[in-house]
């Protein structure tokens, strides 16, 4: 049974934060750290440009004291009213938004986010808030990270799949600022504060078109994947001071390290025409695409989400899509969206464009 991605809607928060900024607060707090000086040449090399937050970098719940809890608390609620908005925008953009006495027109709900911690959880608050039937099936993924976004929509596109007519909204929602924290001194933390950025995101997969988008044949043109023992690549932490992302040196190729799966996933399909990349960083986008064979223009989509926005997280590959359909590909032409997240995982889906 086919399956079409609609095009998503993206949310940024109001905190616009420049990577000036950025160096200039972690320089202020590590005034005698060993590699002081090459911090800013080092997150210069991430091509990361501008970044939103939902609170002003100097806020207690980013580069203050705040406790755990205040942090929690801040970062879910935040996740939850981007979330709201994008959901939203999502369901009116496409004719599906409650009427007054009726409910939307939906079916499931798939939530993606893991920053913040909620009982109950993300999906259970935006019933009510998007005017979601009480009976709508609901699936939550909380620590997916950076591969959530193309998750959810692989679960909505099996939702789909088993319930041909179904209308599911996807809504993927990230507070990453939560993880900037000043008691984090190594490189990789450093990389980490100008990396993240907060988002939400939301589209609606259904199996009729709802307008222009990627059109997925059947469950088996998605991919999941663990690579083995990863689970250290990268991992979140709780401390008493907050929220901590941790990786290792052999998170570096870790994505590299999964692509042979990838490829043999599609080696019996036509070759790729464009690509949806998670930008988790500017090596991760041209070694992928370059893999896929294709070049760096091909890639622009998730040049600029990484330049003007960051590391969205699990926003990060609906934000490119977001983007994709502003500057669509012909109709016909294969496609793929990917994205990797901790463990290391890769989640993908491959299709053709629709107009």
């Amino acid at each position: 049974m086919t399956a079409y991605i609609s095009r998503p809607h993206t949310v940024l928060p109001a905190h616009k934060v420049t990577t000036s900024e950025i160096v200039d607060d972690i320089l202020a707090h590590h005034p005698d750290h060993p590699r002081r000086t090459a911090i800013p040449r080092i997150i210069g090399s991430l091509r990361v440009d501008t970044r939103y937050f939902t609170r002003p970098l100097t806020a207690a719940t980013i580069s203050g004291t705040a406790t755990i809890e205040d942090r929690s608390r801040a970062a879910f609620a935040d996740a939850l009213t981007m979330a709201t908005d994008a959901g939203r925008t999502a369901l009116a953009a496409a004719g599906l938004g409650p009427d007054p006495g009726r409910y939307a027109d939906i079916d499931a709900i798939v939530t993606t986010h893991s920053t913040g911690w909620s009982v109950p959880n993300l999906e259970i608050h935006l019933i009510p808030a998007l005017g979601l039937r009480p009976t709508v099936r609901r699936i939550a993924i909380t620590t997916m990270a950076c591969a959530g976004g193309t998750q959810a929509l692989i679960r909505a596109v099996d939702l789909v799949t088993a319930r041909p007519g179904s209308k599911v909204l996807v809504v993927a929602a990230e507070v990453i600022s939560s993880v900037y924290n000043h008691n984090d001194t190594s490189i990789e933390a450093m990389i980490y504060k100008a990396l993240f950025g907060d988002s939400a995101a939301a589209c609606i997969v259904s199996s009729e078109p709802l307008g222009p988008g990627l059109r997925v044949e059947s469950p088996d043109d998605t991919l999941e994947y663990v690579l083995p023992n990863s689970v250290d690549r990268y991992s979140g932490r709780i401390g008493t001071d907050g929220f901590h992302f941790d990786s290792t040196k052999e998170a570096l190729s870790a994505a590299d390290d999964v692509l042979p799966a990838v490829l043999d996933w599609l080696r019996p399909h036509p070759a790729v025409d464009f690509a949806a990349i998670h930008p988790g960083s500017p090596r991760i986008i041209t070694d992928t695409a370059t893999a896929l064979g294709l070049d760096d223009r091909a890639a622009r989509h998730s040049f600029t989400t990484l330049a003007d926005e960051g590391n969205l997280g699990g926003v990060s590959v609906l934000r490119v899509l977001e983007r994709t359909h502003a500057e669509p590909p012909p109709a016909g032409a294969h496609g793929v969206a990917i994205a990797y997240g901790p463990g290391f995982n890769t989640a993908a889906i491959r299709g053709t464009w629709t107009a």
